[in-house]
């Protein structure tokens, strides 16, 4: 799949390995940012992109990066819908407990392209039954 991208920096995002299906993306910035246990930031990344209709962009914290610092995205996955053209900026916070320092071209959150459906609703009276039924959270137990 071919889409197109622009890019401040001349870094675009990329796999670092053959099986990965997320892209690293990495802060564009003019000076680092300290984020303190608790802060949060928008992270800028000078990238802009162009998806087809139909796919979504979806933006995702790096596990390294959570593990070790812990260092989230604000809204735990973002979305980058088709029709936008803004830059791609990256919600961080610091859940962790000591200061995360951010510099230009660290790799700060992950992005997967996916495809998605358009959902066209139909109104009915009744669902088909299944094999969960209206069981709610914790309805098959601990084990």
């Amino acid at each position: 799949m071919k889409i197109k991208i622009m890019s401040k920096s001349g870094k675009i995002p990329a796999y670092e390995t053959r099986g990965s299906a997320g892209m690293d993306i990495r802060a564009h910035l003019e000076e680092p940012i300290t984020l303190l246990p608790g802060d949060r930031f928008l992270v800028p990344t000078g990238l802009y992109i162009q998806l087809p209709v139909g796919y979504e962009a979806q933006i995702r914290a790096r596990s390294g990066l959570a593990i070790k610092y812990g260092i989230g995205l604000v809204n735990g996955i973002g979305t980058i819908d088709s029709d936008y053209r803004g830059e791609i900026k990256v919600p961080l916070i610091n859940w962790g407990k000591e200061a995360f320092v951010i510099n230009d071209g660290d790799r700060i959150a992950q992005m997967v392209v996916a495809k998605h459906e358009i959902v066209e609703w139909v109104f009915t009276d009744s669902l088909d039954e299944s094999e969960r039924g209206n069981g709610g959270f914790g309805h098959t137990g601990r084990q």
